[in-house]
């Protein structure tokens, strides 16, 4: 092929560029605008964001304080109270919305099987009669409270499997090659279902309905509890019945008192049923942290005594922990926190008293925009206008170039000015400072801040 067919073929081809287009937004040109900060814009943002945080905080406040709680740790009950005869519970273990004084609670001990006790459980259970010195209105909830148990450690918190919580039948080598339920993965070839640590940790406690002591006339002696709409809705979509045959999958290690060691057609674990473990396998941020256990949405709570029996599996001394009930309403914002009201509040105090001060300052030394005096090289010039007034009978002929170095500035200036007219140059210099010196005018510049002044003639 000749240059020239080689040309014409080039010129058909449309050469590719890197380069990108030019638009405003690909060259970044668009339009843009920065505010000017003057005091009479940002002053009143101040006053104004106090002004809404402070009644929005006390709102939030006010709704937090509404709701009504009573918590009993009842971690030591199988230690400390009697068997078969209620003993007062102390007040360390005790905390209320409310007066804690007003509160009164007794615990004891008994083996019955009125909780429904996990089958190898031994049957013991912590019965708890405390009184209500106000009314709880519906709804209201049971909360199980533990602390010191870390949920959000990353280990623990990725050991589980969300295939298998979806209802797929994950095989041994399926849920041990993915490491997510490790170390509780399988035993030897069957895989635990439901795999990994949280499943297996799962809190056990167990808790009876409320049964109300001398009940006023009208009131239910017996106070139904449910385990239905414990979870949130988008937890149940996303945990399904199991494809899993009895003898396919294994219980975790913790539930084969409730399983046995192998799940049987007639016990074979439903997790799309269990709410319960679809609230814990939400995991806590924190170490201490509250879980919804049962609720009761249509029936008041009138103020009385009442006694709810607990059966106890959970252990938490091993790791230095405790655990409580904790029985409470709710307002718009939910349960009980004051952190985000009294967060409010700080901010608009911290805003209003800041403004305050921003206002007394502007009003006492006032500063005008666009002051030219508080540019750099503005107090370069005043300083060496400041010297060159120092130097006398200096012959009017002249320019002379004043060099120094100032103490609060390390870079040297020089500044050339003709006695009596303005000066026409005053700019720092990043040279050596000159040796000239004049001692007549040396000893006036150190009184202000120069260090090794000269005086040269331009």
């Amino acid at each position: 092929m000749s240059d020239t067919d080689e040309r014409s073929v080039n010129v058909g081809k449309k050469e590719k560029s890197r380069k990108p287009g030019n638009t405003a937004f690909r060259q970044q040109r668009l339009k843009a605008w920065q505010p000017i900060l003057t005091p009479k814009t940002v002053l009143p943002i101040f006053f104004a964001i106090g002004i809404i945080f402070a009644p929005i905080g006390g709102l939030l406040l006010y709704a937090s304080r509404v709701v009504s709680e009573v918590m009993i740790d009842y971690t030591h009950c199988i230690t400390s109270a009697e068997n078969g005869t209620f003993a007062t519970i102390p007040s360390k273990y005790l905390s209320a919305s409310f007066d804690k004084s007003k509160l009164q609670a007794q615990w004891s001990i008994s083996t019955n099987t009125s909780v429904n006790p996990y089958p190898g459980s031994n049957g013991t259970v912590c019965n708890i009669r405390f009184n209500l010195p106000e009314k709880f209105g519906a709804p209201w909830f049971l909360y199980y409270h533990l602390t010191n148990f870390y949920q959000n450690h990353r280990r623990y918190i990725q050991s589980v499997d969300i295939e298998q919580l979806s209802g797929h039948a994950r095989t041994a080598s399926d849920v041990d090659s993915t490491d997510s339920c490790s170390p509780l993965a399988k035993d030897g070839d069957l895989p635990y279902y439901p795999c990994g640590l949280i499943a297996n940790s799962q809190f056990n406690d167990t808790f009876s309905d409320l049964t109300a002591i001398n009940p006023p006339s009208g009131a239910a002696e017996i106070v139904v509890l449910t385990k239905n709409n414990i979870a949130w809705s988008s937890d149940k979509d996303l945990y399904k019945n199991t494809t899993y045959t009895p003898e396919t999958c294994l219980p975790p290690p913790n539930w084969v008192g409730r399983y046995g060691a192998t799940y049987s057609a007639s016990d074979l674990y439903s997790i799309h049923d269990d709410e319960e473990l679809m609230v814990w396998m939400r995991t806590a941020g924190l170490p201490d942290f509250s879980k919804l256990a049962r609720r009761n949405d249509s029936y008041s709570l009138p103020a009385g005594t009442y006694e709810l029996s607990i059966g106890l599996n959970f252990p938490v001394t091993e790791y230095d922990g405790t655990k409580s009930i904790l029985l409470s309403t709710r307002s718009v914002i939910g349960g009980r926190n004051d952190f985000l009201g009294i967060a409010y509040l700080v901010v608009a105090g911290l805003c209003i008293i800041l403004g305050a001060l921003f206002t007394a300052r502007h009003l006492i030394k006032p500063r005008k925009l666009g002051d030219h005096r508080y540019l750099s090289w503005s107090q370069y010039l005043a300083f060496c206008l400041k010297f060159l007034n120092q130097i006398i009978e200096l012959d009017d002929s002249q320019w002379y170039t004043v060099s120094a170095v100032h103490r609060e500035w390390p870079t040297l200036l020089s500044c050339r000015r003709r006695q009596g007219r303005e000066l026409n140059v005053c700019l720092p210099l990043y040279e050596g400072p000159r040796l000239l010196a004049r001692p007549s005018a040396v000893q006036s510049w150190r009184q202000f801040g120069c260090q090794n002044p000269t005086l040269q003639i331009a």
